[in-house]
């Protein structure tokens, strides 16, 4: 198996000029802008804009990261579009005020980049894909020559770590994604489908925002972590592996590297990755705090229909809606897959018969008022 190359450059805060030598350090180290975009091509920065969070919350790809790439991308000589779709609607006023509110807005118009308001979707075909050989995706991604992943090094609820693979669930339109959740509520269908979009989007580049990260319970109600790392590679699959290898998060506990792993597109570990610029060493987080196992069942097939619902049912997690902290803005409940939250006197009830758990109403809540509730033999295998 071919070696697939991961660079890292150190970066501990985000200085500009420090942030700019750092992304120009992971051009060299890959081999340089030449070798992977022409002069004249329109090249697409896919960021992580989840939702409407400052950039000291380590939520969202921060600013000055993207200022610092666009502008390198730039001054070689490319036109630079950036865009995501974020959790919820996708239309021009929601993406105006994420923009707006994620330091974006004033960064584009800084360096001269544009901000994508296209919120078309097209149909694409995916011969690579295993489960979805076709997808709607939004319009941006067949308007550009080329494709930048640019992620941040976070957890995440149901997936335990979102990285290079899952950004790129983000070119999904709005809400669609949460039919993909709907449909496919188990983690191995929907860490199989995430694979897909990856290979579907292909970008041609990898960044990863690992300056300051994501811990607990991530990709929204976490802490922010000090990492110090800008990560790049040409494959998501492998940069994800050393992301998650930094962090002390075991990677074939993460479904997307798991899936990767079965389709024998990565090994999964560091035997198949030449690491380039930094000591990894010098960027290991060992107490990083990881969320733990969300949805597991544990009784399998062969028993009673009966035993497997109520075992299943008292030994999964559930999300808990915490009241005094909700400002009734309705996220949760307008963005529930499954439709089982209601609004009541303005705060949210949620039926557990028909939860899913995915966790997109604690993912895409302004206010973190919805934290995930373990019991204690879930926290006691979540260590094993």
């Amino acid at each position: 198996m071919k070696k697939e190359i991961v660079s890292l450059t150190e970066c501990k805060n985000y200085d500009y000029i420090k942030v700019k030598e750092s992304i120009e350090k992971s051009f060299n180290n890959l081999g340089g802008i030449e070798k992977y975009i022409n002069k004249g091509e329109t090249v697409l920065l896919k960021l992580n804009l989840l939702m409407k969070k400052k950039p000291e919350e380590a939520t969202t790809t921060h600013p000055i990261f993207v200022k610092a790439l666009a502008e390198i991308l730039i001054e070689y000589g490319t036109r630079v579009v950036i865009g995501d779709s974020p959790g919820g609607p996708f239309n021009e006023r929601i993406l105006k005020g994420i923009y707006k509110y994620c330091g974006i807005q004033e960064i584009a118009d800084e360096v001269g980049a544009e901000l994508n308001y296209n919120t078309n979707s097209v149909e694409v075909k995916n011969e690579k894909g295993k489960i979805l050989k076709s997808m709607e995706v939004v319009e941006m991604i067949t308007k550009v020559d080329k494709v930048i992943s640019v992620s941040k090094l976070k957890t995440h609820g149901m997936m335990l770590f979102t990285g290079a693979v899952k950004n790129m669930f983000g070119i999904i339109p709005g809400i669609l994604k949460a039919e993909y959740h709907f449909k496919m509520p188990e983690i191995k269908d929907f860490s199989e489908a995430l694979v897909d979009i990856c290979l579907a989007g292909n970008p041609i580049l990898s960044f990863m925002d690992g300056i300051v990260g994501m811990e607990g319970a991530g990709p929204s109600a976490g802490e922010p972590r000090d990492i110090g790392v800008v990560l790049a590679s040409t494959s998501p699959y492998h940069l994800d592996v050393v992301a998650t290898t930094i962090v002390n998060i075991p990677p074939l506990k993460v479904p997307t590297i798991l899936r990767c792993v079965e389709r024998n597109m990565i090994k999964g570990n560091l035997e198949d990755i030449e690491l380039v610029g930094e000591d990894i060493n010098n960027f290991k987080v060992y107490d990083f705090k990881a969320p733990g196992i969300r949805s597991v069942h544990f009784i399998k097939d062969n028993k009673p229909s009966f035993i497997r619902a109520i075992s299943n049912k008292l030994l999964q997690p559930k999300p808990v809606f915490i009241h005094k902290d909700c400002i009734g803005c309705r996220d949760c409940a307008d963005n529930c897959p499954a439709k089982v939250i209601e609004m009541v006197n303005n705060r949210p009830i949620v039926n557990l018969d028909g939860c899913i758990r995915c966790y997109c109403c604690q993912e895409l809540c302004p206010k973190k008022a919805v934290i995930i509730h373990r019991p204690l033999i879930m926290k006691l295998i979540s260590k094993l």
